[in-house]
C-alpha cells in the first residue's frame, strides 16, 4: 500500500501525451504520496504542468536510471498498454528499479509479485503490490446494502474513461471540506492506489462482482454518512459488464451522470451513438429501480468533463447542459464539486 511518506516514481512512458496514462495522471492529481519523478521518454525535460494542467513541480525523466537520482522508494506502474502487457524494454526498467531497492505498485493484469526473477531480487523491506487481485471470500450479491442508512452515491457514465473516478474523488474532497463523514470506495486500479483499498472490479469473476461491491459498501456503510462509489464502464458500451454490478451491489441512493462534453458516440465504437443526456438519465434511473424491485435512485446532477475546452467554452456548455437536462451541472475537476454535493443534499432533504 502506498503511504503518504513514500517517495514515488511513476512509470508513464507514452502516457502523458497518449491515451494509456490514466492511472499515472490520476496519481499525480490525487495521491497523498510524494511523487518525486515521472518517467516518460517521450516527454522528458518538458513541463508537467504545461502538458497536463496538473500544477505540480515534478521532473519528467527518460528512464528509471535517471529517476533514481531523486531517491524514490516506490516505482508505480502508471500506464496501461494495449492488451495490458508491458513491452520487454519497460519490464527491464521495472527490474532495474527492484534491483535498486524500490518496491513496486503494479496495476496491470499481469502479476509481478510471483515473477521468479523479481522474487529473487527482493530484499526484506521491499514488496510488490499487484493491485488487480480478486479479493478472497467473495459471495454473490444479495441486495443487502439497501439496509444501510448512509447515502450511497455512484458515478455512472456515457462511456468508459471519462472521469467517473475523478468526480467521485472531487465529491469526497468537497465533503471533507464540509466536515461530512464520507468515504471514497475505489473500484479500479488507480482509485485503489489512491485510497489504499477497494475492489479491482475488472479482476473479479462476474458472478461475484455485485457481491464484491456489496462487501465493501457494507464494510464502511455503518461508520459513514456518505459513500462515494467509483463508477466503471457504461450501460451504453457494448463491451462493459461493470456498471450493473455496481448499481446492484451498492444499492445506490443517488447517481451522478458523467459525460465528456460534445461526445456523440462511444469512443471505441463509432457506430454506437450516445443518446441525449435526458434519455441517458432515464435509462440509469429505470435500471436502478428495476421496475420497482429496488428503491429508486435518481440522477442528482451531471458531471461534465470539459478538459478539452477552454474555460469560456466549458462554462457555455455547462450552462447549456443544465438548461437541456434541468439538472445541476459542473466540471468537478475544473470548478470543484460543491454544486454536485449541493444537489445530493437537496435530494436527501
Amino acid at each position: 500500500m502506498l503511504k503518504a511518506e513514500n517517495k514515488v516514481a511513476i512509470l508513464l512512458h507514452e502516457g502523458i501525451k497518449g491515451v494509456q496514462g490514466k492511472t499515472g495522471l490520476s496519481l499525480l492529481r490525487y495521491s497523498e504520496s510524494s511523487v518525486v519523478a515521472v518517467i516518460d521518454y517521450q516527454s522528458a525535460g518538458e513541463s508537467l504542468a504545461q502538458l497536463t494542467g496538473i500544477q505540480r513541480d515534478i521532473p519528467i525523466v527518460a528512464s528509471v536510471t535517471e529517476a533514481l537520482s531523486y531517491s524514490p522508494d516506490v516505482l508505480t506502474i502508471g500506464i496501461a498498454p494495449s492488451g495490458g502487457a508491458l513491452p520487454s524494454a519497460w519490464w527491464d526498467e521495472v527490474e532495474q528499479a527492484v534491483t535498486a531497492g524500490l518496491s513496486v505498485v503494479n496495476g496491470l493484469h499481469t502479476p509481478m509479485a510471483s515473477y521468479p526473477q523479481f522474487r529473487e531480487l527482493l530484499r526484506e523491506w521491499q514488496w510488490i503490490w499487484d493491485v488487480r487481485q480478486e479479493p478472497a471470500g467473495l459471495k454473490v450479491g444479495s441486495g443487502k446494502a439497501r439496509s444501510l442508512s448512509c447515502q450511497r452515491v455512484l458515478t455512472v457514465g456515457t462511456d468508459m474513461a471519462i472521469g467517473k473516478m475523478s468526480t467521485s474523488l472531487e465529491l469526497q474532497k468537497a465533503s471533507k471540506a464540509r466536515g461530512l463523514r464520507s468515504k471514497f470506495i475505489a473500484t479500479g486500479q488507480a482509485g485503489i492506489m489512491i485510497a489504499g483499498d477497494g475492489v479491482p472490479l475488472d479482476a473479479v469473476r462476474v458472478d461475484f462482482a455485485s457481491g464484491a461491491i456489496e462487501q465493501m459498501v457494507m464494510r464502511y456503510g455503518q461508520d459513514h454518512d456518505i459513500l462515494y462509489i467509483e463508477g466503471q464502464g457504461s450501460l451504453l458500451h457494448p463491451g462493459s459488464t461493470a456498471t450493473l454490478p455496481l448499481i446492484r451491489g451498492s444499492q445506490a441512493t443517488h447517481l451522478i451522470l458523467v459525460h465528456r462534453a460534445g461526445q456523440t458516440h462511444i469512443r471505441n465504437c463509432p457506430d454506437v451513438p450516445i443518446p441525449p443526456l435526458s434519455r441517458v438519465v432515464e435509462l440509469y434511473e429505470q435500471v436502478a429501480v428495476a421496475a420497482g424491485a429496488f428503491a429508486p435512485a435518481k440522477v442528482a446532477a451531471i458531471a461534465l468533463n470539459t478538459h478539452h475546452l477552454d474555460e469560456s467554452a466549458a462554462k457555455e456548455i455547462i450552462a447549456q447542459t443544465t438548461a437541456e437536462t434541468k439538472l445541476p451541472c459542473i466540471d468537478a475537476v475544473r470548478f470543484g464539486a460543491d454544486i454536485l454535493l449541493d444537489a445530493i443534499h437537496i435530494s436527501i432533504n
